[in-house]
């Protein structure tokens, strides 16, 4: 890989231990994908934040790069609490003193505690065609979408080093030809919810792996529901990017001459929603939206659902989202339709990776199909996975 004169000085440590360090996981990674050289970028959204997934050893390596300053706009994906509210949600006091002292590092860095996986929705939004080097995998997805915005799936270190030098190696998605369609998908199901989209993107992750798939047959479908095609392709298939005819930038300019074309029915979607849950019926503990972060549109959706009436008594109906569009559903009085159901909405995180396995919850119902998969494997839980309306009934109710 070409290195500039500056490149250069920074690799050899010119310019200090922490950007030489930084510099050397860029041009590894460079050299392992076969990249040119390194291109300048305009944002970067970090991975790596919560203390449930990266333990002391993460809280570490974080401290080792602290005394740097990151170079471009940089903000951070969901930590394992609401940073506020943390001791109402029942986190326990050591989990939160090392959760602090990660967003404390970070913060130090010049790294603004956003903490959300949906940054494009909260000022954070590149523009078509801009550079940037993302972490967050629906994040991505949706950023290199729906934006048209150029990203590879970074890891935390990777993004952490980007914003310390402002540069991320040329490979991958920053490069036409890795863009275009790997396999065409006719929708022939009708989709019309989020969790609609889920079901979708879990089963076309699952078969088109880390591949770009392209969809047709899909009418006018809304920001929340890209969201959530994002998301389950990027959880199921590692997917960092489709296309959608007529509605993502890039669709009509790709070639689908001799791409592989499957059909998507009605059954394969009724298939998804039952793959997707790990049980159908019984009593349910927590009812979980947000995942990827609520949108305003999702707020207002779930207050107008629960307003008037009640959460069952042994469940609880946690609907995580942005600081700032909490304080806005707050302003519209949709917090407070929410809260006075007997609901909470809590920021900064999301029931991923926040240590819900600690709560001793064992059944969660869920209308996102990323949840859905991470689930069982990240905080033991069982789930059922429906529509956001399925999910608010279950939540009064108090069962499926």
């Amino acid at each position: 890989m070409e290195l500039t004169t500056g490149e250069e000085g920074t690799l050899n440590g010119d310019y200090g231990q922490v950007k030489q360090k930084a510099m050397e996981i860029l041009v590894a990674l460079g050299e392992i994908f076969k990249a040119d050289r390194l291109i300048e970028i305009s944002s970067v959204q970090v991975a790596g934040v919560s203390y449930k997934t990266i333990g002391d050893a993460g809280l570490e390596w974080i401290r080792s790069m602290s005394s740097e300053q990151v170079t471009v706009q940089a903000t951070l994906n969901p930590a394992g609490m609401d940073l506020h509210l943390w001791k109402q949600m029942g986190i326990p006091q050591e989990f939160a003193d090392k959760q602090l002292e990660i967003i404390d590092a970070y913060t130090n860095m010049g790294v603004k505690a956003i903490c959300s996986c949906t940054p494009y929705l909260t000022g954070h939004s590149p523009k078509f065609g801009e550079h940037i080097a993302w972490s967050e995998s629906s994040a991505v997805c949706y950023a290199n979408s729906v934006l048209g915005a150029r990203t590879n799936r970074e890891g935390g270190p990777s993004a952490l080093a980007a914003a310390i030098i402002g540069k991320t190696p040329n490979y991958g998605y920053h490069l036409d030809e890795n863009r275009q369609p790997t396999l065409r998908v006719n929708v022939e199901a009708s989709v019309y919810e989020e969790s609609d989209f889920g079901a979708l993107g879990a089963t076309i992750g699952r078969i088109v792996n880390n591949g770009v798939p392209y969809f047709s047959g899909v009418k006018n479908p809304g920001a929340d529901s890209l969201k959530s095609l994002a998301a389950a392709l990027a959880a199921s298939g590692g997917v960092a990017m489709y296309h959608l005819d007529g509605v993502t930038p890039e669709a009509a300019s790709v070639n689908l001459d001799g791409v592989e074309a499957r059909t998507f029915t009605q059954e394969d979607l009724s298939a998804s929603y039952e793959q997707l849950s790990t049980f159908q019926s019984g009593d349910v503990d927590v009812v979980t939206i947000g995942c990827p972060h609520a949108s305003m549109s999702e707020m207002k959706k779930v207050a107008t659902l629960i307003k008037g009436k009640k959460v069952a008594k042994n469940t609880k109906l946690w609907i995580f989202t942005s600081l700032a569009t909490k304080l806005m559903a707050e302003r519209f009085g949709y917090l407070g339709d929410i809260r006075r159901a007997g609901g909470e909405v809590y920021t900064d995180c999301c029931m991923v990776v926040a240590p819900v396995e600690k709560f001793g919850f064992k059944r969660m119902a869920i209308n996102s199909a990323k949840g859905a998969i991470y689930g069982p494997s990240t905080s033991k839980v069982d789930v059922l996975f429906g529509t956001t309306g399925r999910c608010v009934d279950i939540a009064v109710k108090g069962h499926a």
